[in-house]
C-alpha cells in the first residue's frame, strides 16, 4: 500500500484560483490576435500558417522537454511505473491529432476569417465532444446539451448571414477549416483522457507535444527549408515567440494551477471569458468591425456554450461526489 504524503496541503485562497483561470483564458484567447498580426493586413499572408506554427512549436518544445525530463526522472527516483512503449507511441499520436492537426486547421482558417469569428467557431468544440462521445464512447447526449448546441449555432448562423465579422467570399471555407479544428480537438480530448489517467498529465502532455512538434517540423520541411526560419523578419519571429510563451506555455500552467485550487467547474465557466477577450482585442488591436448583429450572435454563442459547460461540469462534479 502506497504511503500517504506527509506534506501539508497548500492553503490557497479561492480568489487566486479564479484569477488564474480568468487570466489563463484571456492569454489563450490572444492566440488569434498574434496570428492575425503575423499574417498582416494584405490579401496574402506575410508568413504561411505552417511556418508560424513551426515557430510556435519550436519555442514551446524546450520548455515541455525540460518539464517532461524532470517528471520522468522523478518517477525513476521514486521507482514508479514508466509509460510502456505502446503508451508512449499512443500519446505521441494523440498529440499529433490535438496539437498538429487541430492547430494547423485553425491557423489555416485564420487566413480567411476574422479573429472574432474564428474564436466563436472554435469555442463550440465542447459540442463535438458531446456528439463524438455519444457516437463512439458510450456517453449520453442530454436535452440541455442539444438545446445549448442549437442556441450556439443559431448565433453562428446570425453572424454568418448578417454580421460584419464573417465578411469575405472565403468565410465558408475558413469556417469549415476551423470547424475541422474544433472536431479534431474534441476527438483529441476524448482519446487523450484514458492515456492521461494511465501515465499522468505532465508526462502525457510532454510526449504529446513532442509528437506534434515532429509532425509540424516534418510538414514544414516538406514545403520549406530551414533557411526560411533564419531569414524571417524579427517581427514574425517575435510574434511566434509570443504565441508560444503568452498563448501556450503560461496559460497551460495557469489553468493547471487553477484546476488544483478551484476545480474544473469554475475553470470551465471562467473559460467563457475567452471570446469576449478576443473580441475586445480584435476591435482595438486589429481594427475589426463589430455591429449589433455581431453582438447578438456572439451573445447566443457564449450563452449556449456557457450553459452547456456549466451544466456538464456540474453533472460531472455531482457524479464524482456520488462515487465518493
Amino acid at each position: 500500500m502506497a504511503q500517504q504524503s506527509t506534506l501539508p496541503a497548500a492553503d490557497y485562497s479561492p480568489v487566486s484560483g479564479y484569477l488564474l483561470a480568468a487570466f489563463g483564458a484571456v492569454l489563450f484567447s490572444m492566440k488569434a490576435i498574434f496570428v492575425k498580426l503575423a499574417y498582416g493586413t494584405g490579401g496574402v499572408p506575410v508568413v504561411d500558417p505552417i511556418t508560424l506554427l513551426a515557430l510556435r512549436m519550436g519555442f514551446s518544445l524546450p520548455v515541455y522537454f525540460v518539464i517532461g525530463f524532470v517528471a520522468w526522472r522523478s518517477r525513476v527516483r521514486e521507482k514508479r511505473d514508466l509509460p510502456t512503449a505502446r503508451q508512449f507511441t499512443a500519446a505521441a499520436l494523440v498529440g499529433v491529432l490535438g496539437y498538429y492537426c487541430a492547430s494547423y486547421l485553425d491557423f489555416e482558417g485564420l487566413v480567411y476569417l476574422t479573429a472574432q469569428f474564428e474564436r466563436l467557431i472554435l469555442f463550440t468544440y465542447p459540442f463535438f465532444v458531446m456528439l463524438l462521445g455519444a457516437l463512439f464512447f458510450g456517453q449520453r447526449v442530454t436535452p440541455w446539451g442539444l438545446a445549448a448546441l442549437a442556441l450556439a449555432y443559431t448565433g453562428i448562423s446570425i453572424i454568418y448571414l448578417e454580421g460584419a465579422v464573417a465578411s469575405g467570399q472565403d468565410a465558408v471555407f475558413g469556417g469549415l477549416l476551423v470547424l475541422g479544428a474544433a472536431f479534431s480537438f474534441a476527438l483529441y480530448q476524448l482519446v487523450a483522457k484514458p492515456l492521461i489517467t494511465q501515465i499522468g498529465s505532465r508526462i502525457f502532455t510532454c510526449i504529446a507535444m513532442g509528437g506534434a512538434c515532429l509532425a509540424v517540423l516534418a510538414h514544414f520541411l516538406a514545403e520549406n527549408s530551414v533557411q526560411l526560419l533564419i531569414t524571417l523578419p524579427p517581427r514574425i519571429v517575435g510574434l511566434g515567440a509570443m504565441l508560444a510563451i503568452v498563448s501556450t506555455i503560461l496559460p497551460s500552467f495557469m489553468l493547471n494551477a487553477a484546476l488544483d485550487r478551484v476545480g474544473p467547474q469554475a475553470v470551465a465557466v471562467l473559460g467563457t471569458l475567452s471570446p469576449a477577450a478576443t473580441i475586445i482585442m480584435a476591435i482595438f488591436i486589429l481594427g475589426e468591425p463589430f455591429t449589433m448583429v455581431d453582438a447578438l450572435g456572439t451573445s447566443l454563442v457564449m450563452a449556449g456554450v456557457g450553459l452547456f459547460t456549466w451544466r456538464d461540469a456540474r453533472r460531472k462534479g455531482n457524479a464524482g461526489k456520488t462515487k465518493t
